[in-house]
């Protein structure tokens, strides 16, 4: 059975929290499909292809260019003995003109009734390393908008930001609506960083207009990060060099 892709023409707000205060609220395009089925998409959009955009398995669950997809996502569930045989999704920016760079993509993986139990924060920083956060709650339950899932903090993201303190995780995922909050807490600062956007069918003309609207798709991702970095940088906040990324994949 095949299944639609949706398109999130969603928001990422961003602020920092310290001494050295910096916010910034930017529009983002995120693609959101059944990982395990074939998918009926518009014809600007493939799977495992090339095209205008695209989404490829090779992009996701493992290293960067080397990942293995949702067998990844399901070996992970499985370890962590995470019950959720229902649907595995994944929300993700596509590739752009063949370029992909996803700062934080998730796998929400739900139970047989339909519910939310595990999401998978895939994080990637731009040197080119990736850890990936296990997002659950104790008892198995639904995870609903209203539930804090904490996370240490292991990986090294931004070069204005520590490896210590903790994440704080929402997730209020509806049939029509992605709200995804991320409170980066420490002793000192900190950051808070959210992603918000409707959920619709992909469609070519939704394409066009986000290419119109937010050209060069992760290519202005990046450059937007550097913008930051440089602001970051001019404000006077301190500049740490990347540590060696953690042994494991998941925490």
């Amino acid at each position: 059975m095949t299944a639609g892709v949706e398109h999130i023409a969603g928001h990422t707000w961003h602020g920092r929290k310290g001494a050295v205060k910096n916010a910034f609220r930017y529009g983002i395009d995120y693609v959101l499909l059944d990982a395990e089925a074939p998918i009926r998409g518009p014809r600007l959009f493939s799977r495992n292809g090339c095209n205008v955009a695209a989404l490829r398995d090779r992009d996701h669950g493992g290293a960067p260019g080397q990942g293995a997809g949702p067998a990844w996502a399901r070996a992970v569930l499985a370890e962590h003995q995470v019950r959720a045989e229902g649907k595995l999704l994944l929300l993700a920016q596509p590739r752009i003109l063949g370029h992909i760079f996803n700062p934080v993509s998730f796998w929400l993986a739900h139970d047989r009734d339909g519910a939310l139990t595990a999401v998978i924060a895939e994080v990637t920083n731009t040197y080119g390393d990736r850890h990936s956060y296990l997002c659950s709650k104790g008892d198995g339950s639904a995870i609903g908008p209203e539930d804090d899932l904490h996370a240490r903090k292991i990986f090294h993201v931004s070069p204005f930001q520590p490896v210590e303190g903790g994440y704080v995780f929402r997730f209020d995922i509806r049939p029509d609506h992605v709200g995804i909050r991320i409170d980066y807490d420490r002793t000192e600062g900190g950051l808070v960083a959210t992603l918000t956007g409707r959920r619709r069918p992909l469609t070519d003309a939704g394409l066009l207009r986000a290419l119109l609207r937010r050209p060069f798709g992760s290519r202005r991702v990046l450059a937007l990060i550097h913008w930051q970095a440089l602001r970051l940088w001019w404000k006077g906040a301190r500049f740490r060099t990347r540590p060696e990324p953690p042994a494991r994949e998941v925490s």
